[in-house]
């Protein structure tokens, strides 16, 4: 069962960098609701409970509901502004979406069975390329991550963004502008000294 996740937000009319400040002295941190067929909507909601929401990794690639002064819209995170040196939320942008509507999201990747792939075992270790991937579906097809298995990877071996399990109606973006795009994802490269390493020199000194 997938997470929900609502914010509550009150309107705001006070722009610019002196508002914004004023908000923040009073735990609160401003935001924009925009998209769909209404106008802009200016909004502050109480960082602590942002916060609370922003520990889970499903809010940045879920459908959330934004509660503005009592009205409800389905809404994604399209953007984050945090403190360059303390840790502070200080601007947020949600997007307004349908259910049929056609989004870009960001997603995670969980990389499952690396503990045990045969490569790994063998001395080799495994480089992540990339910690998420760029999606295009219908906002109802939005998956929270996907996973990448790596339980059966050796040494040299590589999984590519086409080699992505996805969810019915999901593409990768990048897949989606030719196949010179297909980039790895991971790969499992012996290590220096690693029990690959060791086996070759076993061998070596076998034959010699």
């Amino acid at each position: 069962m997938q997470e929900t996740f609502e914010i509550n937000a009150v309107s705001r009319s006070a722009q610019g960098k002196g508002a914004s400040r004023r908000l923040r002295r009073e735990g609160l941190v401003p935001g924009i609701v925009y998209g769909g067929d209404k106008t802009p909507e200016l909004v502050a909601t109480k960082h602590n409970e942002l916060i609370r929401h922003l520990q889970h990794e499903a809010v940045y690639s879920h459908i959330l509901t934004v509660n503005v002064d009592g009205a409800k819209q389905k809404v994604v995170l399209k953007d984050l502004q945090r403190h360059p040196a303390k840790p502070f939320v200080i601007h947020f942008d949600l997007l307004r979406v349908a259910d049929t509507d056609r989004i870009k999201m960001h997603v995670p990747l969980h990389f499952l069975g690396e503990d045990v792939a045969p490569g790994v075992k063998q001395g080799g270790r495994a480089f992540h390329h990339f910690t998420d991937v760029e999606v295009v579906c219908q906002a109802q097809d939005l998956p929270e991550y996907i996973e990448v298995d790596l339980s059966g990877m050796g040494i040299g071996d590589i999984v590519h963004l086409s080699d992505l399990q996805m969810p019915e109606g999901v593409e990768v973006l990048a897949l989606t502008q030719g196949a010179d795009h297909d980039d790895a994802v991971v790969v499992i490269q012996a290590g220096r000294g690693g029990a690959a390493a060791e086996d070759a020199g076993t061998e070596g000194g076998e034959g010699a």
